[in-house]
């Protein structure tokens, strides 16, 4: 099946740029209440993604740095801890499930390595439960639980 069904394109995905700051950064985080967010290059390219425990080994590592500090480190200063890999959009539902078991979404680029949008981890899971229990009903509100009662 064409991943462009289940895409979440660019402009509804909360995503942050390099050269943000950390406090931009977790105050972005922490207003939509993501624990991963996208992180793209000035010319829109998928570059990683910054997780909340990347910012908290950074700060952990930086002592001398306190709250009213943070502007003035970017994300291109924080190593990230795993390398979240992204897919094309002409990529099949086989390519995201492996990657959806380590990350929350799988980020989607066109032809050019531009970002897209993503894939949500329970995007993913809904399809993989449609196939292995057709019929049920999971994925639009009805569990089997639900059915049986």
């Amino acid at each position: 099946m064409n991943i462009a069904f289940f895409l979440l394109p660019k402009q509804d995905v909360v995503c942050l740029v390099h050269q943000a700051t950390l406090r931009q950064t977790l105050e972005r985080m922490e207003h939509h209440r993501y624990t991963a967010v996208p992180v793209l290059d000035e010319k829109g390219h998928y570059m990683s993604t910054v997780t909340e425990g990347d910012l908290l080994w950074y700060m952990k590592n930086h002592p001398e740095l306190s709250f009213d500090q943070l502007h003035k480190v970017t994300l291109s200063e924080v190593p990230m801890r795993m390398k979240n890999l992204s897919v094309r959009i002409d990529a099949n539902m086989e390519d995201l499930i492996s990657l959806a078991k380590t990350q929350n979404f799988v980020p989607v680029v066109d032809d050019m390595n531009k970002f897209i949008g993503i894939v949500r981890r329970s995007e993913i899971i809904d399809y993989c439960e449609k196939l292995l229990i057709p019929g049920n009903g999971a994925g639009r509100g009805e569990t089997k639980a639900a059915k049986e009662a």
